[in-house]
C-alpha cells in the first residue's frame, strides 16, 4: 500500500513544505487513501501498528523470541510474548515449509546461507527446512 502513494520526493512522507511531522503526514495520507478506497479501517493504521506487524513477522520468520525482544528493545520477555501469541493466532494452520536435501558440505553451506535450518540426517543425506 505504501508503494502506491504518489511520490513527489525521495521521502515516504514529504512534509517539508509545511514543516509537519511524519505522524501528521501519515494521518493525512491514511485519510485520503481510506476515502479513495472506501475502507475506513485504513484510517486506523498508525506507526505502532506497523511496529506490531514487523515484530510478528520477524517472530514468524525466525521463531526466535530473543531476537524479537532485542529488535523491539523490550526489557522483559513477557512484553515480547504478545507477538508469539499473535503469530500463533495468525499462522495457526498456515505452517508450510520448504525442504531441501544436501549431499555435500558445499550444498549444506549454501542452504544454511539461504536461511535453511538443519533438521535430520537420512540415508547419509542431510535434510534442511525453512518456512515459506
Amino acid at each position: 500500500m505504501l508503494q502506491r502513494i504518489p511520490k513527489k520526493s525521495d521521502k515516504l512522507f514529504n512534509c517539508s513544505k509545511n514543516n509537519k511531522s511524519a505522524a501528521v503526514c501519515l494521518a493525512h495520507q491514511r485519510k485520503k487513501i481510506a476515502l479513495k478506497l472506501g475502507n475506513p479501517r485504513i484510517a486506523k493504521i498508525h506507526f505502532h501498528l506497523i511496529r506490531h506487524w514487523k515484530a510478528t513477522m520477524e517472530y514468524h520468520k525466525t521463531q526466535n523470541i530473543i531476537q524479537v525482544q532485542r529488535l523491539l528493545g523490550h526489557k522483559s520477555i513477557l512484553n515480547t510474548q504478545i507477538y508469539v501469541n499473535l503469530e500463533q493466532a495468525i499462522f495457526e494452520a498456515n505452517d508450510e515449509y520448504e525442504v531441501k536435501v544436501a549431499s555435500t558440505i558445499e550444498e549444506a553451506c549454501k542452504l544454511v546461507e539461504a536461511g535453511f535450518q538443519y533438521v535430520t540426517e537420512m540415508d547419509g543425506k542431510k535434510l534442511f527446512s525453512k518456512r515459506k
